[in-house]
């Protein structure tokens, strides 16, 4: 092409609008970039909630194991207080022993009951901050497709309403980091 030749294509891509759509050509591509970022944090959120349940499940685990265990040894000294009438050195040494373990496990089961509790917290925050993201995506996407019709109708209302949809995905994005 020549030099005349191109500024003639430029003043007829002036003239068919396309100046103006190039700038909503930038606003769909850095919506478009938006949209990955947020998928990929609606991706990270969406394991760490399934890694966090997996791990309150191992905790529940735990304190129904040492449970399990904390109920047998009170039958076992039940047991022993009930046949050995009276009470012989070794079976008062086990029935002490036992009670001392017990005393331990109660203590034990709190501690566990806890920390599979604030581990299930963390799935459901991890789930809230997946659900906004999940929004947030939803919201940009729109947006992109609003966006795209506006090159399509030359109609500036499809832009705005696109670009005011993709605000509004960023301000819930923004929003998860306000989550407690």
């Amino acid at each position: 092409m020549e030099a005349n030749e191109i500024h003639e294509f430029q003043e007829q891509m002036e003239k068919g609008g396309e100046g103006a759509g190039m700038g909503v050509s930038l606003a769909i591509s850095v919506l478009a970039v938006l949209v990955a970022m947020i998928t990929v944090l609606g991706h990270r959120s969406h394991t760490q909630a399934v890694l966090a349940q997996s791990r309150a499940s191992d905790q529940w685990n735990l304190y129904q194991a040492k449970k399990i265990r904390q109920e047998n040894v009170s039958l076992t000294s039940d047991l022993i207080g009930i046949l050995s009438t009276p009470l012989s050195k070794e079976a008062a040494a086990k029935l002490s022993e036992y009670k001392t373990h017990s005393a331990k496990w109660d203590e034990d089961l709190k501690q566990e009951s806890e920390a599979a509790r604030a581990l299930q917290d963390e799935t459901e925050q991890a789930e809230r901050r997946a659900n906004r993201y999940d929004l947030s995506e939803a919201l940009l996407q729109i947006g992109v497709v609003l966006s795209s019709i506006t090159l399509l109708t030359r109609r500036k209302s499809f832009w705005f309403f696109g670009m005011a949809l993709g605000v509004c995905g960023l301000v819930i994005a923004g929003s998860v980091f306000f989550l407690r």
